[in-house]
Formats: structure tokens, C-alpha cells, sequence
């Protein structure tokens, strides 16, 4: 790191984590409170009691029946409907006055809830409240949503946007208070690298195929119908590749399994559907030649960095964050967000045979997105406020 203080820092970390399941900002969270640890810093994360109601919750369980992380101290304290609890948590917070207050922000909903407790704990003036602003207009937008953002935006001291996009975002609700981009660190907790075949025997998938990984929960914006119509493409049956579809559905599963049938995709198409535990993670992507993101509309994903992780090349659509992190024919292609240009990127790579150049680009690519440098982005901000 630059030249910041080194003395330790008590910092806490409010948002998803154990013993709501591990998806993309729960992990992110543990993940980040080691690499403060490992700077020497003291970290406590605060979860949610309620992070959903089941009405709003799209998925089967909000929770985990893994193992708890190690050597984490984490706290299940909040109730994101509860305004008494938020009144709660904020003076109980207030009152441990941390340096560092970390907030997650990824949908309006919250904003009430952790816009509260932000508020209250800047009452001490001594903890600085920084968010981490996943998005701070949605994906799929609703009625007040620029309303809540903006109460949320209001009661915090600082942000740090993982794409550019969501930094210009921020400008809609307040141009003033301190901000920084730094890429989306590395997932590098999801295991080792497996050989190809090896992975492709614990899933129990076909070793004479070649396969294309869609990973992570389906909701609408990721495109996957997009990826269905553009693997129909008569081109991509000249190769032996199946797609592996591994991740919850997060809306209705109807529209997709009509893509499938109406295409008569059904034996080229391996559906794994369910939650995918964090221990499994490694296998799909080591099972895989390459990672496509389809997506309609994005900011920045974890699934580029996972696949950064396992040295896997990767297509996406040129949409938000996304092409920020992926170098054009350089780790895989960034295509026009279409049916066409995504069918044209997969035949580009088998017929290329790029699957080996563009996963040694990535192993060196990724040696830019550290747990080191993002820590140090949030102490850059926090320091700035003790000038």
C-alpha cells in the first residue's frame, strides 16, 4: 500500500453475510472483512435478522446450510422492515463509534433501513459512514426508487462505485461528497483450479462436450433468453459444445424452458438450476471453456471475477461496467448487446480456437483487481476526512 497510517482501525461492515446464503454480496462482504483484517485492521460484520421479506424474496431460502466462515466475527443484528430495530442498531452503533462504518448499497429497498442507521451514527461525530454503492438506480426500476437512493445518498459521508457508470449515477442525487471507482476485486475465495476433466466428472457432465457457462441467479436483465436464441445459431453445431446453465431462477423459468423447446435445444443444454454453494462454485467454472454475460443492463458483475479467478475467458455484451473490466480480444470479446452478435461472439471463439490464449491474457489480467488496492481505496477516502 501507499503511504497510509497503519495503526489499526475498528471498522464495521453492515450488510448480507453468514447465515444469509453466500450469493455475490454476502461473499463479497466476508471477503472483504478478511482483507481488512489482513491490513492489520479490527472488523465486525452486522447481517440481517430479515434481509427480505418472503413475499419479495424470489429464491427458495434466504439462508445458508453451510459451514460458517472462519475466523470472522459477524453479528445478526438488523431488520430491514423493522423501523425500530434501524433506530436500534443506529445508536448502538453510534455509541461503539467505529472509524469506519461500511455500508452495502444494491437496491432501493434498503434505503430506508440503512439510510436510518447512517444517520444516526454520524450523530457521534467521529465514525465516517462510507458506502459501497452497488447500484444507486436498479436494474429493474420501480416507482420512488430515486426517491429512497436519494434519502440514502443524503446520510452517508463517502462512496466507492465499482464501475463508472454508477459513479456518474451518484451525480443525479449529490455532485459534492467524496466518491472513488476501483474495480470489483478478485472472488478468489471459491477454490483452486481443478483439471477441466476432473470438474466435469464431479458434475457428472458429458466429457466429450465442450461447454459454455451462463452462472449465477437468472433474473430478466442478465439476457438470458438473449443467450438461449443466440446458441440456436446453426453455426455453433459444427462444434461439440453444450451451454451449462448453473444458477437459481430469479423470475418465472417459463419463458426460458419455451426458448429451449421451441428451438429443440433440450439435449444441448445442461440445466442446473438450484443455488450453486459456494464449495461447488469452482467446478462449473473449471468445467467450462469460457463465461458468457449476455446482460441487458449491468453495472459491474462478480461473475467477471470469478471467472478472472479461474483464468476463464469470457464474452459479454457492451452494456454498463462490464467492458470496463474485459479487454477486447484480449481475455474474450465484448459484443453488441443483440441475438446476432452474441451467436457471432461464441463462433468466433471455438472457430478461433481462442480458449488458450485468452485464458493466459486473463491470468495476467487479473493481477490488477487486488483485495489490496480496493482496501486501500476506502482508506484513501477515510483519511482524507482527518486532514
Amino acid at each position: 500500500m501507499t503511504n497510509l497510517p497503519k495503526e489499526k482501525r475498528k471498522i464495521a461492515i453492515v450488510g448480507s453475510a453468514y447465515p444469509l446464503r453466500g450469493g455475490g454480496i454476502a461473499t463479497f462482504n466476508e471477503r472483504m472483512a478478511k482483507a481488512f483484517m489482513e491490513n492489520g485492521d479490527e472488523v465486525k460484520i452486522y447481517t440481517f435478522s430479515l434481509q427480505y421479506p418472503s413475499i419479495l424474496f424470489p429464491g427458495k431460502t434466504q439462508y445458508s446450510d453451510e459451514e460458517p466462515p472462519k475466523d470472522l466475527d459477524i453479528e445478526v443484528l438488523v431488520n430491514s422492515i423493522n423501523p425500530l430495530n434501524w433506530i436500534k442498531v443506529g445508536r448502538y452503533l453510534k455509541k461503539l463509534a467505529p472509524d469506519i462504518v461500511i455500508l452495502r448499497y444494491w437496491i432501493p429497498f434498503m434505503a430506508p433501513c440503512l439510510g436510518t442507521i447512517a444517520k444516526i451514527i454520524r450523530q457521534n461525530k467521529k465514525t465516517k459512514v462510507i458506502a459501497i454503492a452497488d447500484n444507486v438506480i436498479p436494474h429493474e426500476s420501480k416507482p420512488g426508487d430515486k426517491i429512497l437512493s436519494k434519502y440514502f445518498v443524503k446520510n452517508v459521508d463517502a462512496f466507492i462505485t465499482m464501475s463508472k457508470s454508477v459513479l456518474n449515477d451518484l451525480n443525479l442525487f449529490d455532485s459534492k461528497k467524496p466518491r472513488k471507482y476501483t474495480p470489483h476485486p478478485l472472488y478468489d475465495n471459491f477454490g483452486e483450479i481443478i483439471p477441466k476433466e476432473e470438474a466435469k466428472r464431479k458434475l457428472k457432465l458429458d466429457s466429450n462436450s465442450n461447454y459454455i457457462l451462463f452462472f449465477g441467479f437468472i433474473r430478466d436483465y442478465k439476457g438470458l433468453d438473449t443467450l438461449l436464441e443466440a446458441f440456436a445459431d446453426k453455426r455453433l453445431r459444427t462444434f461439440p459444445i453444450k451451454l451449462l446453465i448453473a444458477g437459481e431462477f430469479y423470475t418465472k423459468a417459463d419463458r426460458y424452458l419455451e426458448i429451449i423447446k421451441k428451438h429443440k435445444l433440450d439435449k444441448l443444454i445442461e440445466l442446473r438450476t438450484e443455488f450453486i454453494p459456494n464449495g461447488d462454485v469452482h467446478k462449473y467454472f473449471c468445467a467450462s471453456d469460457v463465461v458468457v454475460q449476455p446482460y441487458k443492463t449491468a453495472t459491474q458483475s462478480g461473475i467477471t471475477q470469478i471467472a478472472y479467478h479461474f483464468n476463464k475467458p469470457m464474452i459479454t455484451t457492451d452494456v454498463g461496467g462490464l467492458a470496463e473490466l474485459i479487454p477486447n480480444n484480449k481475455v474474450g470479446y465484448v459484443v453488441k448487446n443483440d441475438i446476432e452478435h452474441v451467436a457471432d461472439g461464441i463462433y468466433k471463439f471455438y472457430e478461433l480456437k481462442k480458449e488458450e490464449e485468452f485464458s493466459k491474457n486473463a491470468a495476467l489480467e487479473k493481477k490488477k483487481y487486488s483485495w489490496e488496492v480496493f482496501v486501500e481505496a476506502i482508506l484513501e477516502l477515510y483519511n482524507a476526512f482527518l486532514k
